[in-house]
C-alpha cells in the first residue's frame, strides 16, 4: 500500500470516529436531555432558595499631608505624619479597629433562626414570613462547656421566651425589652418577631472569632493608583446590619487616626506642663533674692556699663537656651559627625566663650554692682525661660486643637438594593452547562466501557461469518406483552412470522433461510442446531420464526425444544410442552406421542416435557440419536433449540449429532469475547460453527454515522 493510500485510510478512520462519537451522543440524547433538565431545575431551585447576600460600601480619603498649622513652622513639621494607602488598609483590618465594633454591637453573640433543613430558610423568605430575633446582650458563666443554646418563643404577642441548653434544661425565661438574670446568665432581647413555638439557636463565640468574621466579610481596596481613596465593602444577609457595622468601622478608623496624630503633641504638652512649676519656682526665688539684696543695700541701681553687660548676658543665655532646644531635636535625626550638628556645637562653643569673657569683665565691677548684676541676670534668664515655655505650651495647644487627622469619610456606608450573591442567571446557566457536560461524559463513558456487539464486522473479525442481522421488532414486543398473564394463545397471536409476515425481522429470517440453504448443502444431515453464549438472547425466537418461514416455503420442518431446563418455546407455538423430549428420553412415551402441530402448514414441534433432574445425561441416551435419525428421515429440516453453551454443556452434546450449527447473539448485550469463547468451546468438542446470527438489532445513530450497514424496509404499501 502506498503512502497516499495509508494517509487516506487514516483520514477515513478519523472521520468514522468523529461520526461514531456524534452518533453516540444522538443515541443518548434523551439521557443527556434528562440529566441537563434535572441540573437546570436544581440550579433554578438553588437560585430561588439560596439566601441573598447584600453588599454595603463606604469611601474614605487618606490625605498625604502634614497635621497641624503650617504657620507654626518647625513646631508643625515636628508633628508631620505621612502614611501609604497599604498601611492604612492594614490598620483598617486590624483587631484594634474591628475589636471596637465587635464590643459595641455584641458580635460575639450569634442568633440563627431554626428552619427546615436545606429549603426551610428559602421557603420562609419566598413566602414573606421570616422570623427574627435581636439579642443586645448575652453573658454566660465562665468555663461553660455548652456555648450553644435554644431560644423558644412562648408568646409571640407578649414577646415572652425561654432559653434552654443543649440538654433541653431551661436556664431562664423573660420578655422583650427586659434584662433577665439567672445563675450567672444575663440576656437582653430587644426584638422578637416570630410566632409561638418558633425557635432560634443562640451561640457564643470568642472575640477573636468575631473579629475574624469581620475580616472575612470586609474588603478594602484603593481606587486607582496613589489616589489615597479607600473603598470599604462589607457583605452580609441583613442590609441594615451591614450598613451599621461598616459605618462603625469607618468611624473607629477616623477617630484613631485623629488620636494618633495628636498623640505626640499631647506627650510634649505633658512634658512642658511638668517643668513649668519648677521654672516658676526658680523665677520666684531669684526675684526674692534680688529684692532682698536691694532692700539690704538700699536700692542699688546698675550703671550704664553694667546694664549693657546684663543685656548682653541675657541675650547670650537666650541663645544658649535656643541651642539646647535645637540640639535635643537635631540629636534625634543626626549624629555628632553630621555637618549640621558640628555647626551647632561650634556656635555653642562661641557663645560659651563670649559668656566667659563677659564674666571676666563683670569681675572688674564693684562688689555691690557685681552681686546685683548676678541676681538680675538670674531673674532675667529664668523669666525668659518661663515665657518661652509658656509660648511652647500655647503653640502645642494650638497644634493639638488644630489636628484633624489625614483621614476623612467621603461616603457613609450604604447597601445596594440588589443582592450580590447568588447571581441567579449565572447559576442557572452554569448548572445547565454542568448538567450537559456531565450527561455527555456519562454517555461517552457508557460507550467506552460498553463491549456489546453492535457491528457485524466485529464478529467476522474472529473468523465467524454473520449470516443475518435480525432487527428488533416492535410487533414482537407487543406479542410478548399480550402473552403475560395468559395461559395459552393461538399461533397467530404468538408467532411473529404468522402474525405479521411483512415485519422486518421476518424479512431478515427469510434472508437467513437463503443463506442456510447453501450452508447446509455439504452438511452430513439436515439437522440444524441453534445455540448461544448466554440466556435471554432470543434463540427460541429465531428458531421458532425461522422454522415457520421455512415451512411456508413448502418444506417440512420439525422444531425440537432441547432446553429441558428453562425452555419456553411452547408459548410461541401455542401448544402444550407435555409430553415432550424429556418424557421420551426417559422412556415414558413413544415418538408417535411427541409431535404436536402448532397450526402452521408443514410445521411440527416437540416440547421440552417435564423438567428432569439430569438433562445432560438424558441427551447422551441412545434414544436421543434415534429421535434425531427419525426426524431427519421424516422432515426436510430439523431445528434443535439448545441451552446456552457457557451455562451448561447440553449444546455440545446436541451439536455432535447436528450437521449444521449456528450461534445467536443479542445486539449490544453479548460481547465479542463471549462469542469467541463460545466458538472455542464448541470447537473443543469437535463441533464446527457455521455462522452467527445477530439478533434484536436496534438502529443506532452511532452505527449509522459510524459507517455500519443497517437494514431497510422495502415492504409494499396498502392502498385503501
Amino acid at each position: 500500500m502506498s503512502v497516499t493510500q495509508n494517509t487516506q485510510v487514516k483520514q477515513d478512520s478519523e472521520e468514522i470516529d468523529l461520526g461514531k462519537l456524534f452518533g453516540i451522543l444522538l443515541d443518548s440524547r434523551w439521557i443527556i436531555i434528562a440529566i441537563t433538565f434535572v441540573f437546570a431545575i436544581a440550579g433554578i431551585a438553588y437560585a430561588l432558595l439560596a439566601t441573598p447576600v447584600y453588599k454595603a460600601d463606604a469611601l474614605i480619603q487618606v490625605e498625604q499631608k502634614s497635621s497641624g498649622m503650617p504657620a507654626l513652622g518647625e513646631m508643625g513639621e515636628l508633628f508631620a505624619s505621612e502614611s501609604s494607602s497599604s498601611t492604612e488598609i492594614e490598620i483598617l483590618k486590624s483587631r484594634m479597629i474591628l475589636g471596637k465594633t465587635v464590643d459595641k454591637h455584641n458580635l460575639t453573640t450569634v442568633v440563627t433562626p431554626n428552619y427546615l433543613p436545606v429549603i426551610g430558610k428559602g421557603l420562609a423568605r419566598i413566602q414573606g414570613a421570616p422570623i427574627e430575633a435581636q439579642v443586645e446582650r448575652f453573658d454566660i458563666p465562665e468555663n461553660t462547656d455548652m456555648p450553644v443554646y435554644t431560644l423558644t418563643v412562648l408568646d409571640g404577642e407578649l414577646g415572652s421566651y425561654a432559653l434552654t441548653d443543649q440538654e433541653e434544661q431551661q436556664i431562664l425565661t423573660g420578655t422583650v425589652g427586659e434584662l433577665v438574670q439567672a445563675d450567672g446568665y444575663q440576656m437582653f432581647v430587644s426584638k422578637l418577631d416570630a410566632e409561638n413555638g418558633d425557635s432560634f439557636t443562640v451561640a457564643k463565640r470568642s472575640r477573636l472569632d468575631a473579629i475574624q468574621w469581620l475580616q472575612q466579610n470586609l474588603a478594602v481596596s484603593e481606587r486607582g493608583k496613589q489616589t489615597g481613596i479607600l473603598q470599604l465593602s462589607f457583605t452580609g444577609e441583613n442590609r441594615a446590619a451591614i450598613e451599621v457595622i461598616l459605618n462603625d468601622i469607618s468611624q473607629n478608623y477616623f477617630l484613631q487616626n485623629v488620636e494618633r496624630n495628636s498623640a505626640e503633641a499631647e506627650k510634649s504638652l505633658q512634658f512642658l506642663r511638668g517643668h513649668l512649676p519648677d521654672i516658676k519656682v526658680q523665677l520666684t526665688a531669684s526675684e526674692d533674692l534680688l529684692n532682698q539684696f536691694r532692700q539690704e543695700n538700699e536700692s542699688v541701681d546698675l550703671g550704664l556699663e553694667a546694664k549693657s553687660t546684663l543685656d548682653v548676658m541675657v541675650e547670650l543665655e537666650a541663645k544658649l537656651n535656643d541651642l539646647t532646644f535645637k540640639e535635643s531635636e537635631i540629636s534625634q535625626r543626626f549624629t555628632k559627625e553630621h555637618p549640621a550638628y558640628i555647626s551647632l556645637l561650634d556656635k555653642r562653643k562661641t557663645l560659651l566663650s563670649e559668656r566667659e569673657r563677659l564674666n571676666q569683665q563683670i569681675q572688674k565691677l564693684p562688689k555691690t554692682q557685681r552681686e546685683v548684676l548676678r541676681l538680675t541676670r538670674d531673674v532675667e534668664v529664668n523669666q525668659q525661660i518661663y515665657v518661652e515655655l509658656l509660648n511652647k505650651v500655647q503653640e502645642l495647644n494650638i497644634v493639638k486643637a488644630s489636628t484633624v487627622g489625614n483621614v476623612r469619610v467621603l461616603d457613609k456606608a450604604q447597601s445596594y438594593t440588589k443582592a450580590v450573591k447568588p447571581k441567579k442567571p449565572l447559576i442557572v446557566v452554569l448548572a445547565t452547562l454542568l448538567g450537559g457536560m456531565l450527561a455527555v461524559a456519562i454517555a461517552l463513558l457508557r460507550a467506552a466501557f460498553h463491549r456489546g456487539v453492535e457491528n457485524p464486522d466485529e464478529i467476522e473479525a474472529i473468523g465467524l461469518p454473520v449470516y443475518a442481522s435480525v432487527p428488533m421488532s416492535d410487533w414482537q414486543i407487543e406479542l410478548e406483552n399480550k402473552q403475560k398473564g395468559k395461559q395459552r394463545l393461538s399461533v397467530e397471536e404468538t408467532l411473529l412470522a404468522v402474525s405479521n409476515p411483512a415485519d422486518l425481522s421476518v424479512e431478515a429470517l427469510r434472508s437467513l433461510r437463503t443463506s442456510l440453504h447453501f450452508a447446509m448443502m455439504e452438511a452430513k444431515n439436515n439437522i440444524l442446531m441453534i445455540s448461544g453464549p448466554s440466556p435471554g438472547i432470543g434463540k427460541s425466537f429465531v428458531s421458532a420464526n425461522m422454522a415457520a418461514v421455512v415451512a411456508k416455503a413448502g418444506q417440512k420442518v420439525l422444531v425440537i425444544d432441547a432446553d429441558m431446563r428453562k425452555g419456553r418455546m411452547e408459548r410461541q407455538m401455542g401448544v402444550s410442552a407435555k409430553p415432550g423430549l424429556s418424557d421420551y428420553l426417559s422412556g415414558q412415551v413413544g415418538i408417535e406421542n411427541l409431535v404436536k402441530l402448532p397450526g402452521v402448514e408443514n410445521l411440527a414441534f416437540i416440547g421440552r416435557g417435564e423438567v428432569p433432574p439430569n438433562p445432560s445425561e438424558l441427551l447422551m441416551h441412545p434414544r436421543f440419536k434415534e429421535l434425531l435419525d427419525w426426524a431427519s428421515t421424516n422432515y426436510d429440516l430439523v431445528i434443535v433449540d439448545t441451552p446456552p453453551i457457557l451455562a451448561v454443556t447440553d449444546a455440545a452434546i446436541v451439536g455432535a449429532h447436528a450437521g449444521t450449527s449456528l450461534l445467536v447473539g443479542r445486539f449490544s448485550q453479548n460481547t465479542v469475547k463471549e462469542v469467541e469463547v463460545t466458538k472455542q468451546r464448541f470447537e473443543q468438542n469437535g463441533i464446527e460453527i457455521k455462522g452467527f446470527i445477530l439478533n434484536a438489532v436496534v438502529r443506532k445513530a452511532s452505527s449509522y454515522y459510524g459507517g455500519n450497514y443497517g437494514y431497510y424496509n422495502y415492504s409494499y404499501e396498502s392502498k385503501h
